[in-house]
């Protein structure tokens, strides 16, 4: 008799991959998947899609020999059927993908989006929307001939990572709560901002209509590259939000007037989380600006945290006007004989000016011997002379002006202030800078460079994997937030410290070397989950049956009116 009960068992070693999988099921990912994409090839485009997702979210390098990863894991219970390993080869790999194209990545991710938004009750009352390059290595020469349709177009244009000697794809995407993407598309390199924002807005209301939202029920956030004569006319009927360019006569205008006024309205801090460095604080003034036209709502923000940049220009203004000063003192009499020509002198360089600077003189009187043998009896005779001094200082007034100006922004828009005031509307801008996080997900020349990723096409589909492994991270993160807000309770975080802001990265580091038994078809923990780990599937919406079955997360809290970052 076998003294050893587990010696027939299959033992499977865990990390955080089966949370995954349980949210792909959330998600529906492999069914919606299936249905949207036609095939007949013995693995499914579904199949494929989840496989690629958990190897991506797996901490490996993606795609990089998938037919090994997946012959040590547990595919019943991360895929559902226990499919052979050697169907995940690159030549099904590859198929799958041009299945893809073909069936529409941005489609796939639109649908995808729709059901999580409605499953995991999204707010997409407010959407952001960003770009971003992805530099390839590749000459991808196909991409030259003029009949080129297959994918977007690899080629040169402007990089937003400052490698203008790489050829590049753009890619763009939607996110609802400032980083759960909802849609997503490749775009070709040399695509411009401003046509990107355009081409959207012509798609956005139907994508938005999806979500059973109309016009005027959402707001469209994006930077500076959406103000556009032609931009601006499709937004007519969109409520928007974005930052004015400085390039447009009236954002300068609008700074001058709400420096001049000084009746600011304080908007305090706006930081949501603690940080050793102070947080900046913010001042608005609502003002208007009309473009072609249009009359818009423009609400100048101050930050007492200023742009470096900014500094350093008003530096090189302040040294230029004093050199201007010095300049035209060069020669300047220093001494007089006459005490009423002295103070014309003083008059004379106290109304001199610079740009930044003003002059401030006096003189003093000064008695010198006159040359001579002295009196015997009586004082010495002496000449009285006027010597003229004088010192450059700032104009506070022009200076603290300038520096108030270098300090300030304006927020363009055309929601009415009872809808958002000064105060939410920056709120609701400074979210777009969270969207920039997502693009590192999208940015490893290792997965667009893969061995077999040498067509625009497949890159195209590959890129809707990983803005779908993405979703997933977000997702997990989002759910352990609002759960830690409902019951206002906190995890422990890095060295073991309370956060009430867990990451999905903070999760992933948790789950290690959990090791499951299966055994006569039951599977079994071969040892206790720490208290840590069940706190975090609690957050989760799980419990330690995610590891041994095929379970989904159960979330029952809602989300509260508090933005998240």
């Amino acid at each position: 008799m076998n003294a050893n009960p587990f010696a027939e068992a299959r033992i499977h070693t865990h990390a955080h991959l089966p949370v995954v999988a349980a949210y792909c099921r959330k998600m529906n990912l492999m069914a919606i998947v299936d249905s949207l994409v036609p095939s007949r090839m013995e693995l499914s485009p579904g199949l494929a899609v989840q496989a690629l997702v958990l190897d991506t979210l797996s901490g490996r390098s993606p795609l990089y020999r998938v037919q090994e990863f997946w012959q040590q894991e547990d595919r019943t219970l991360l895929l559902g059927p226990d499919v052979q390993p050697s169907l995940f080869n690159d030549n099904n790999l590859a198929r799958a993908l041009d299945a893809i194209y073909e069936a529409g990545p941005s489609r796939i991710v639109t649908e995808v989006g729709i059901h999580v938004a409605q499953e995991f009750g999204l707010d997409v009352s407010a959407i952001n929307y960003d770009t971003t390059s992805i530099n390839v290595w590749g000459e991808y020469l196909v991409c030259e001939d003029p009949s080129f349709s297959q994918g977007p177009k690899i080629t040169y244009g402007h990089s937003k990572d400052k490698r203008q000697d790489l050829k590049q794809l753009m890619a763009e995407l939607l996110c609802a709560e400032r980083v759960v993407p909802i849609f997503s598309s490749t775009l070709n390199g040399n695509s411009s901002d401003k046509r990107s924002n355009n081409r959207l807005l012509g798609r956005v209301s139907g994508i938005m209509a999806r979500h059973g939202l109309g016009e005027g029920c959402f707001v469209y956030i994006a930077d500076g590259a959406l103000v556009s004569g032609e931009n601006l006319g499709k937004l007519a009927a969109i409520r928007f939000v974005s930052r004015l360019p400085s390039t447009y006569g009236c954002c300068p205008e609008a700074i001058d007037r709400a420096v001049e006024a000084g009746t600011w309205t304080e908007l305090g801090t706006l930081a949501e989380l603690q940080s050793s460095r102070r947080a900046a604080s913010y001042k608005a003034f609502e003002t208007g600006v009309t473009i072609e036209g249009q009359k818009y709502r423009a609400v100048v923000i101050h930050s007492d945290s200023h742009d470096r940049r900014r500094q350093k220009a008003i530096e090189r203004k302040l040294e230029s006007s004093q050199k201007e000063l010095e300049s035209r003192l060069k020669g300047f009499q220093h001494r007089y004989y006459c005490e009423q020509d002295a103070r014309e002198a003083v008059r004379s360089l106290e109304a001199m000016e610079g740009p930044l600077h003003t002059i401030k003189a006096t003189y003093t009187e000064v008695a010198v011997n006159k040359r001579g043998r002295p009196p015997k009896d009586g004082p010495r005779p002496v000449n009285i002379y006027h010597d003229l001094s004088w010192e450059i200082v700032e104009n506070e007034g022009k200076v603290s002006k300038l520096r108030e100006r270098a300090g300030c922004f304006v927020l363009l828009t055309n929601v009415p202030v009872e809808s958002l005031g000064s105060k939410e509307l920056l709120r609701t801008y400074k979210s777009q800078g969270t969207i920039e996080a997502n693009f590192s997900f999208l940015k490893d020349p290792l997965v667009v460079n893969d061995l077999f990723l040498k067509t625009p096409s497949r890159i195209d589909a590959l890129g809707m994997i990983l803005v779908l492994s993405l979703m997933v991270w977000r997702l997990m993160e989002r759910q352990m937030r609002l759960y830690l807000e409902s019951e206002d309770k906190v995890l422990p975080g890095w060295d073991k410290k309370p956060t009430d802001r867990p990451t999905s990265f903070m999760m992933s580091t948790v789950f290690q070397q959990i090791m499951v038994a299966h055994l006569e078809g039951e599977a079994y923990l071969l040892k206790p989950l720490s208290d840590r780990q069940l706190l975090f599937l609690q957050a989760l919406g799980l419990d330690e049956r995610v590891f041994m079955t095929k379970v989904v997360p159960k979330l029952t809290y809602r989300r509260s009116s508090k933005p998240s970052d």
